[in-house]
């Protein structure tokens, strides 16, 4: 039995710091996605608000969604694109004008945290909601 409690010690401490490393990994792959996918989302709110604000007409901008929402769903499947979250990648674009600002929150929330901020009126309360979720 020379030396198998000290190999299964040090085997289950290999094992042990592989799993944390694994762990990491996993979430900072995660924490990156999630900043990407809330970065993607304020970019394509503000690209639609400025093609909207520029044309200065509100049935223009009802149509430009609808259309551009079926073509994202066409192009890209499921319901990422649907008109209502175009509305919300809008409304988050308008509700937070500031990019870095986006980016630093997003590395801490996720894009479920902004869509239920979204229908608060009162800038207090999303900035505390958001506060307390980071």
């Amino acid at each position: 039995m020379d030396g198998s409690i000290e190999n299964i010690n040090s085997e289950a401490l290999l094992v042990s710091d592989l799993r944390n490393l694994i762990s990491n990994a996993k979430r900072t792959v995660a924490t990156m996605i999630n900043s990407g996918i809330t970065g993607l989302y304020w970019q394509i709110g503000n690209r639609i608000n400025r093609d909207i604000l520029s044309s200065k007409r509100a049935e223009y901008g009802k149509h430009i969604v609808s259309k551009i929402s079926t073509q994202l769903q066409n192009e890209y499947g499921g319901s990422e694109f649907s008109v209502r979250n175009l509305r919300r990648m809008m409304q988050f674009a308008t509700l937070f004008p500031d990019p870095q600002i986006v980016s630093m929150l997003s590395t801490q929330l996720s894009w479920s945290h902004f869509v239920e901020v979204l229908p608060l009126d009162n800038n207090l309360q999303r900035e505390f909601y958001l506060t307390m979720a980071a």
